[in-house]
């Protein structure tokens, strides 16, 4: 397995433990819970490649175990907490021109026609005072 796809770096990982909901052991036994650093890497690993959950290599524990994990992460804001700390990092380094943003997307035909929208809400956008819920 290529390196850059099974580590995470210690610092940034201990970033991101901090957000991750924490789970005691099971008093009834069972399995031992795979560790969550191995699982999130096995989640980079499938948003970096674009594999199908099944298709995630198992040193990082089986796909649903990813998978079931992601959603769960994903439900605590864990991956919000990422990318704003991400943003945060990436404008202390080089600078975001906070005052514009893009957006990139597909547009598809609804070929049974659909409902008419609503109105369309302004986008959302990531601005310093979340610093707050980053942490």
């Amino acid at each position: 397995m290529q390196q850059h796809f099974a580590s995470i770096p210690d610092g940034v990982w201990q970033r991101i433990e901090a957000w991750i909901p924490r789970h005691p052991p099971d008093p009834s036994g069972g399995r031992p819970r795979i560790l969550d650093r191995t699982v999130m890497s096995g989640i980079l690993y499938r948003l970096r490649t674009g594999c199908q959950w099944d298709a995630i290599p198992s040193e990082f524990g089986s796909g649903s175990t990813c998978y079931r994990r992601f959603v769960e992460w994903q439900e605590a804001g864990v991956f919000h907490k990422m990318h704003v700390e991400m943003l945060l990092f990436y404008d202390r380094k080089r600078g975001i021109g906070w005052t514009w943003s893009s957006l990139d997307s597909a547009i598809v035909k609804a070929p049974k026609g659909g409902t008419r929208p609503g109105p369309t809400p302004s986008a959302a956008t990531v601005t310093r005072s979340d610093v707050g819920s980053a942490g």
